[in-house]
């Protein structure tokens, strides 16, 4: 075979073949999104008001103190938010970083999707090319069993691994788990030694030095929330149909708070 018939091949299998995937300009917007392969800016990035998170006054205040240093370049914290489903987990890491950004810091948002996890490296890689600060959202994670290498692996990347996070990213990840990894009383029974096991499958929600708690609501909490929405809207309701609503749906969290205010507020004829 001739080399220009080689080289002809060669050019007709660059033509074939996708071109390289763009990235966004990292210092342009507020918030991206990693889909595997290539950063791809929100532009319209509106998270909930920092204000409007009612009943985790604690947890969003040591959220944003972390945020603060970490936009600041000074010493922060990966961040595990772990706890029920609903209790606004996800929106306090939105609104922290919006917050920042409301008063001039320059930090901006990145989520990655738990399926692309493998793909972080890659990710790393690009944002070592930034000053910027970043917050690498994961939400929902959660491993099986037959996940926890891919937990091994995470946890590298938090801590130690050749490819671990540059300086200028923090994660933060949200989870319903405390530990991440399923726990099972059955642990107590390898053959071996126990402790290793446990030692095993708290090593990845250890590496994070701040683990915030997000509980499920008391009533007065949930009236609260609903009552927060509400005003910024500029609606009035019954309490007691803001609690009729939650027990049909049985449970009280901020999410179900506000599935209340969007039903009262389409109504009354508003869009939200």
């Amino acid at each position: 075979m001739t080399d220009a018939l080689l080289t002809r091949i060669a050019e007709a299998l660059e033509r074939l073949a996708p071109p390289p995937a763009s990235s966004a300009d990292l210092a342009a917007f507020p918030a991206y999104v990693w889909d595997g392969r290539a950063i791809h800016a929100v532009e319209a990035f509106a998270p909930v008001d920092y204000g409007l998170l009612t009943g985790i006054d604690a947890q969003k205040g040591a959220l944003l103190g972390n945020s603060r240093r970490h936009a600041a370049r000074y010493a922060a914290h990966d961040v595990l938010l772990w706890g029920a489903r609903g209790t606004g987990k996800s929106a306090a890491v939105a609104s922290v970083v919006g917050l920042l950004q409301q008063e001039g810091q320059d930090i901006a948002l990145m989520q990655c999707a738990i399926d692309e996890l493998a793909s972080l490296p890659a990710l790393f890689a690009l944002l070592r090319g930034t000053s910027r600060p970043f917050i690498l959202f994961l939400d929902d994670l959660g491993f099986e069993e037959q996940g926890v290498g891919d937990a091994r692996a995470l946890r590298s990347l938090l801590q130690g691994g050749t490819a671990a996070r540059p300086a200028n990213v923090r994660l933060y990840v949200t989870s319903n788990r405390r530990h991440i990894v399923p726990r099972h009383l059955s642990e107590q029974d390898d053959p071996v030694n126990p402790r290793d096991v446990v030692d095993d499958k708290m090593a990845l929600s250890d590496r994070f030095g701040l683990s915030l708690g997000f509980h499920a609501l008391d009533q007065d909490a949930y009236v609260a929330i609903v009552g927060g929405y509400a005003a910024k809207l500029g609606l009035a309701f019954d309490p007691l149909e803001a609690i009729q609503w939650a027990t049909q749906r049985g449970s009280r969290s901020g999410r179900v708070a506000w599935q209340y205010v969007v039903e009262l507020a389409g109504q009354n004829g508003l869009s939200v």
